[in-house]
């Protein structure tokens, strides 16, 4: 069975400054453009039986540049609704909530149609996602390839590995990364994490 292959896309304007950004649809900073074009060497002449991403710009962007260009957009892979916390770092929301964490406390509702999730809720779309995957890769020869954001993908990490939606807060993902996740003696393992070329 092939691996699964993530990258977090490139920098953007909020992803430099820490604003919360979920369904804001931002494009690439010209080093965003850059993080991606560096990717490439990983997807070279690499067969995949499986490319999607995220339909936001910053991740579809991400895919061309790397060399994911066949990726198919798919709407589960969406980054985390964060809700009224959009556009907002941590560090202004510890001004009025000192011990908010995301990871246990969730978002309020914003907008209209951006009510917020719970980690539960991602760790849901997550294994939507991984059950996709896996369909995939029981049936081709290749890797299956996920390009999307930092804390969805954090989330779906915890879940590949069999942990709750919330464990995903000890990854740490940066801008512009390829992991890997495999398996080691029939348990999903992370083989690559956080690599930048």
């Amino acid at each position: 069975m092939g691996d699964l292959l993530l990258v977090r896309h490139g920098e953007t304007e909020w992803s430099r400054s820490g604003q919360h950004t979920s369904f804001t649809d931002l494009p690439l900073t010209e080093h965003g453009e850059g993080q991606a074009k560096s990717l490439a060497p990983f997807f070279s002449g690499r067969p995949f039986c499986l490319a999607l991403t995220s339909p936001l710009r910053r991740a579809v962007r991400t895919a061309e540049l790397a060399g994911v260009g066949a990726a198919v957009a798919e709407p589960d892979l969406h980054e985390w609704d964060y809700g009224a916390y959009e556009g907002i770092t941590t560090v202004e929301i510890h001004r009025t909530r000192p011990t908010w964490d995301l990871w246990t406390d969730g978002v309020p509702p914003g907008p209209d149609g951006h009510p917020g999730e719970s980690p539960e809720e991602i760790g849901l779309r997550a294994d939507r996602v991984l059950s996709r995957v896996d369909a995939a890769l029981a049936n081709c020869g290749g890797d299956a390839v996920l390009v999307a954001h930092g804390h969805f993908l954090r989330v779906l990490t915890a879940r590949r590995l069999g942990l709750p939606p919330a464990e995903g807060r000890l990854f740490q993902l940066a801008t512009g990364t390829y992991s890997r996740l495999s398996t080691e003696h029939g348990r999903p393992v992370i083989a690559e994490w956080n690599v930048r070329p």
